[in-house]
């Protein structure tokens, strides 16, 4: 009463595609955000701040 059955199994691989010059975009974009946020906030600080004491 043993039935032979013919499974074919697939095996699929996946894998995740980094390209680097996405990555190094992305740091270099999120760095300008950063600098320009400091730099706004600098220009408040050292000429905008004094001129209401």
């Amino acid at each position: 009463m043993e039935q032979n059955k013919n499974v074919e199994i697939e095996n699929t691989k996946i894998e995740k595609k980094s390209d680097s010059s996405v990555v190094a975009s992305s740091a270099i974009k999120y760095a300008a955000y950063i600098i320009i946020f400091f730099g706004a906030l600098y220009f408040l600080v050292r000429y905008v701040f004094p001129l209401f004491q």
